[in-house]
């Protein structure tokens, strides 16, 4: 059966291209000669070749080899990647050596042995093959580190007091490998500030690796993480990298780390204490080197309890740490942020030179931002829509009456956990003289999750256990209703 492969033969021996074309065709799938070195840039021009067979010595009486150097470096000068093999007279091997050391893969020796010249050119085209291979996978692995760079691109904006402390903090830890542990409320840019982090660290031009522990099971925690081999457990049809090796040399930004239950945050200690990970079903551990920034939404004194999380894995992952304040707490960059997300979106929406009215600035600067700079964001994106004119009105932004109540931190007491279940229990118990009027399916479900994430003061966490719903689940329902 014959291999997949395409051969050049070049030499002025028109026997030498007769016998080479005619044991090399039963071998490899396609075969070419050629007759004129002259000739090669046309040949590799128009056509791939797996390898060259190229003659040292062109022309009556020439044996210095300085034709088969010429046309050596000319190919390798087309095309670096060129898998060449020189063929010598015998006793020209020093000739031939001379010639690898230009960048010849191997050479073949006239009169030649049928097997030596068939196993010499199979493995070359093997050799052709990984080169390719492994230049697609550099490439594809430079293009998601562009990609990711891209994704990062975007400066945190804001100049407040208790912002320039942020900024300060990234610029110093940033050049460093210190771990980093970013605090603060859903939707205050946990994640920009960790893609800022790695932008401006001496690892920019390597991977950024987002894993939000909190959509992520128990089960398959091990898997996701540390990867696993073929058959390691039932499904597992092949083999998988792991997120802490795909981030070799790179950051790894694992998101929602206070979800992660204290079982398996003893796992993920021991992996980032020892810098190696042993995939499922594998016997040997696997070293890594990243950079963790973690983030979580939990409160500090959440953080500090070791009912809660783990204190030695705590010490590991915060040897920085920066709080993201919330919306509320930074008015003063509201006007900013906004105006960012209306050029965005007006270009997206073909809506250009768009801007607030008189009456939307205070409008937005006095409302609390439950959600923070994500439900802004949403706000904006929801005006730019729906205004009719070039500046944006207060009801645009269908926002509720101002006067809200700002969102409190986390609690450890078991006591308010258990009134606050209560009181979710109470909210969702209806007789059924109570039922709403509208009974559509959608509108119960936007105005029910509303309500849980107003009650639970939009603490995802807690707001999912009410309903009864996954993480991501309620995440999926919160961006279909745009809450």
């Amino acid at each position: 059966m014959k291999k997949e492969g395409r051969i050049l033969i070049v030499d002025d021996d028109e026997d030498i291209l007769t016998a080479g074309k005619l044991l090399l065709k039963r071998h490899f799938s396609h075969v070419s000669t050629c007759n004129l070195p002259e000739h090669i840039p046309a040949f590799i021009k128009d056509q791939h070749f797996d390898v060259i067979l190229l003659d040292m010595n062109f022309g009556p009486g020439e044996s210095s080899g300085a034709q088969g150097f010429y046309w050596l470096k000319k190919i390798l000068t087309i095309n670096p990647q060129s898998i060449i093999i020189m063929i010598t007279a015998h006793g020209g091997v020093d000739v031939a050596v001379e010639a690898m050391k230009l960048g010849a893969t191997d050479f073949i020796a006239k009169p030649w042995q049928n097997e030596k010249v068939i196993a010499t050119v199979s493995t070359s085209v093997l050799l052709g093959r990984s080169r390719s291979e492994a230049r697609e996978l550099r490439e594809a692995n430079q293009a998601l580190v562009q990609a990711s760079n891209q994704a990062g691109q975007q400066n945190i904006i804001g100049h407040s007091g208790v912002m320039q402390q942020v900024h300060s903090l990234i610029d110093r830890c940033a050049p460093t490998d210190a771990n980093v542990l970013i605090l603060g409320e859903n939707g205050t840019g946990k994640e920009l500030a960790a893609r800022e982090i790695h932008n401006r660290s001496l690892r920019s031009n390597r991977i950024f690796m987002s894993v939000d522990l909190g959509a992520i099971s128990e089960t398959l925690f091990e898997s996701e993480l540390f990867g696993h081999k073929k058959g390691a457990f039932t499904g597992a049809g092949h083999d998988r990298v792991g997120r802490l090796k795909a981030a070799d040399g790179g950051t790894l930004f694992l998101d929602e780390i206070g979800n992660l239950p204290l079982h398996l945050q003893a796992k993920l200690l021991t992996v980032l204490e020892q810098r190696q990970v042993t995939p499922l079903g594998a016997n040997e551990a696997i070293s890594f080197d990243v950079r963790v920034v973690s983030a979580t939404n939990l409160d500090k004194a959440v953080l500090k309890s070791p009912e809660q999380f783990r204190q030695d894995l705590l010490f590991r992952l915060n040897t920085v740490e920066i709080n993201l304040p919330p919306l509320r707490e930074r008015p003063d960059d509201i006007e900013a942020i906004a105006q960012h997300y209306i050029d965005t979106y007006g270009k997206k929406y073909h809506k250009a030179n768009q801007s607030m009215s008189a009456a939307a600035l205070p409008a937005i600067k006095s409302y609390a931002w439950p959600g923070n700079i994500r439900e802004l964001r949403h706000a904006i994106e929801r005006a730019v829509i729906l205004s009719q004119s070039e500046q944006l009105q207060p009801g645009d932004f269908q926002l509720e009456a101002a006067a809200e109540i700002a969102p409190a931190p986390v609690s450890v007491k078991k006591a308010e956990m258990a009134v606050q279940d209560k009181a979710a229990t109470e909210s969702f118990s209806s007789s059924p003289q109570d039922l709403p009027q509208e009974l559509n399916l959608e509108v119960i479900e936007k105005q029910t999750i509303g309500q849980a994430l107003k009650k639970y003061r939009y603490n995802i966490s807690h707001t999912a256990k009410a309903l009864g719903l996954t993480r991501a689940a309620l995440y999926r329902r919160m961006e279909k209703h745009d809450l």
